[in-house]
């Protein structure tokens, strides 16, 4: 059984929940894999832009979220790539192990919090399996005639996906770095120079994702640019004291980690989020139907529309203009700045 919900929150305005079809798998380089997926009736999917996901259901609790990497313009199947963690926590390797060409797994989504915005000029950073997202937008820059390069590292180049491909098809807009040839990416002569936005569209903006060490450098010798110049896409949350700055009281305790109350304006139901319990966890125990994935406040799934309350954001995918508007959260991982939450639910 499968679903297509319209004006949910998929990029163009529909998303999926059933099963796909794996229709072709392929090495794209050491420890990765790529699945072409299609609808088992031949069906359209939902259309997509460069910088969204999908949700893989693997069984047993295994969710795990995955970019497409294929062309946004192809309705008939979508693409993703997954590299093999090592000592991760079982998803890479079901995919690995048990989606051979042919099998069916069931697909939630697309959605987008990477987004690529308009832009007179791009600097992509790619560290390993963080080329996915990154992959569609090189392509998209490209078709918009806008000015970009790529600077990309790995461990080794055999283990770099797509690499030979971006090289032949963009040449010197791509700039490939394999660890063991020659070290780890220098952001900082990539980065050194901030680049002012006059107007909207017409400036620089910067696309990372990556290991978190690359991420944090990033961050970093972004500080100097303008705000919201960078957009990072993260495989791990970040910790609470880098996502945001929060109260603590004399013995060291978050004092934003009490109780409050969260009222459901829909069902004007109130409930009590006890001390470290998150809003999603007292939702789902009060039976409130709410969709979620990750429980880490990275992939996004469970974003709620906040109509009332001050939001303490912990999750790891809101630009800091998106967690300053107060409008959604990530009920997941996010709590409350105060005594009371009133969410559109």
């Amino acid at each position: 059984m499968s679903s297509v919900t319209e004006g949910a929150e998929g990029t163009q305005g529909r998303t999926y929940d059933g099963t796909l079809l794996v229709a072709a798998r392929a090495e794209a380089a050491t420890d990765v894999v790529t699945l072409t997926l299609r609808h088992p009736a031949g069906r359209e999917l939902p259309g997509w832009e460069p910088g969204a996901h999908v949700d893989l259901v693997l069984g047993d609790g295994l969710i795990r979220q995955y970019s497409l990497c294929g062309d946004p313009a192809d309705r008939t199947s979508w693409r993703i790539a997954v590299l093999r963690a090592p000592g991760g926590r079982g998803g890479s390797a079901r995919v690995h192990d048990t989606l051979a060409e042919g099998a069916s797994v069931r697909v939630r989504g697309p959605r987008n919090h990477f987004a690529l915005r308009p832009a007179a000029r791009y600097v992509f950073i790619a560290g390993g399996i963080g080329i996915t997202p990154i992959l569609p937008m090189t392509a998209a820059a490209e078709a918009a005639g806008a000015e970009w390069t790529l600077l990309y590292g790995g461990r080794t180049r055999d283990s770099m996906a797509f690499a030979a491909q971006l090289a032949d098809r963009y040449g010197e807009k791509v700039r490939l770095v394999p660890q063991d040839e020659a070290g780890l990416l220098d952001l900082a002569a990539h980065l050194a120079e901030p680049d002012p936005e006059p107007e909207p569209g017409t400036g620089t903006l910067v696309y990372c994702c990556g290991p978190e060490p690359l991420l944090r450098v990033a961050e970093e010798r972004c500080r100097a640019w303008p705000p919201g110049a960078l957009r990072t896409e993260r495989f791990q949350p970040r910790s609470v004291d880098e996502s945001n700055e929060t109260d603590e009281s004399e013995d060291g305790d978050d004092a934003n980690s009490g109780a409050f109350e969260v009222i459901l304006d829909r069902s004007r139901r109130s409930l009590t989020v006890k001390p470290g319990q998150s809003v999603l966890r007292t939702l789902d125990e009060a039976g409130v139907p709410v969709l979620y994935s990750c429980e880490e406040g990275t992939c996004g799934t469970c974003e709620t529309d906040v109509i009332e309350g001050e939001v303490d954001h912990r999750d790891s995918v809101l630009t800091d203009e998106e967690r300053a508007s107060g409008e959604t959260m990530m009920i997941c991982v996010s709590r409350c700045h105060g005594p009371k939450l009133v969410l559109d639910l």
